[in-house]
């Protein structure tokens, strides 16, 4: 299975499942090295780039992303 595929099944989830699973994601990310760590957000950051310069995905701002947040969770 490729990321793509476990992330799209994984979208699928409801919010809460979702929130739970990245908690525990993000927690996971505190056990590597900083080096792996900086690694692997600089290619996070590569891949949002690319996805926003083709036109794959669309900006939004941080009070837009937090209020959509805080209403799924009420």
């Amino acid at each position: 299975m490729t990321i793509k595929e476990i992330e799209k099944h994984l979208l699928k989830l409801d919010v809460r499942s979702r929130a739970r699973l990245a908690e525990k994601l993000l927690h996971s990310l505190n056990e590597l090295s900083e080096e792996e760590n900086e690694r692997l957000w600089a290619a996070e950051a590569l891949r949002r780039h690319r996805e926003l310069a083709r036109g794959k995905s669309k900006s939004r701002s941080a009070a837009s992303v937090l209020r959509e947040a805080r209403d799924r969770l009420k």
